[in-house]
């Protein structure tokens, strides 16, 4: 996420304190987990498969991404895309994952609210991540206040995208959990292990939402808008 510097920087400390923890925490607990096998024998796609047929999805295509942790679902063309180590692993860290991908299909599929509303405003998010701080540093360079409000105005688009990821991720590590346990594709000791696992890829959204929101908080100050600077 682009950021300029000014006396506001401090505003960011405790968002890039927390994404370096949440870096840190994600790497070191995949890995670690990782190395730990399954008891069922199952891989990542495996389990994808049989949870999306349990689920009655049959249109969703199962496919192999290059990079560790890029592990995502596609919910306009329909397919999961899972890392090599997660696609063909059958350790703790691949079910956990493969599993959280799949409960995004399903949400997709039942309609979840929090899914449709994210996918809805996608289009916004991305247009204002990408225009909302060259206004606003235009705006201030040239004088002309209400192109940086419209850049503030731009960037609370995204902020909002951050804030409503966070349910959506939430629920689909739920959903996982509890259709990892309960199709019995790990024991009741590996259920703690996965939580683990998405616990700690939680925190990397957590920290995303709480930089874009700091960051929001800076922009109004500069701009004046929360009343940290006179007109």
């Amino acid at each position: 996420m682009p950021f300029f510097f000014d006396a506001t920087i401090i505003i960011l400390i405790p968002a890039i304190v927390v994404t370096i923890y949440a870096q840190y925490k994600v790497q070191s607990t995949f890995n670690r987990y990782l190395q730990v096998p399954v008891s069922s024998g199952l891989t990542g796609a495996q389990v994808a498969r049989q949870l999306m047929e349990r689920a009655g999805i049959h249109d969703v295509r199962i496919e192999t991404i290059g990079q560790d942790l890029a592990d995502h679902y596609d919910p306009r063309q329909k397919v999961l895309r899972l890392s090599p180590r997660v696609y063909q692993g059958s350790s703790i860290a691949a079910l956990g994952v493969a599993a959280h991908e799949t409960g995004h299909a399903i949400q997709h599929d039942v309609g979840y609210l929090p899914l449709e509303m994210r996918s809805a405003i996608v289009p916004v998010a991305n247009f204002g991540s990408n225009l909302a701080f060259p206004l606003l540093l235009i705006g201030l360079f040239l004088g002309l206040p209400s192109l940086a409000v419209a850049g503030v105005y731009l960037f609370a688009a995204v902020v909002v995208f951050y804030l409503i990821t966070l349910p959506v991720e939430f629920n689909a590590s739920g959903r996982a959990v509890v259709l990892l346990e309960a199709g019995g594709y790990v024991s009741r000791q590996e259920v703690g292990q996965a939580r683990k696992v998405l616990s700690a890829a939680a925190l990397t959204y957590v920290a995303a939402a709480l930089t874009a929101l700091l960051n929001l908080v800076r922009m109004l100050l500069i701009t004046g808008m929360l009343g940290g600077r006179d007109e």
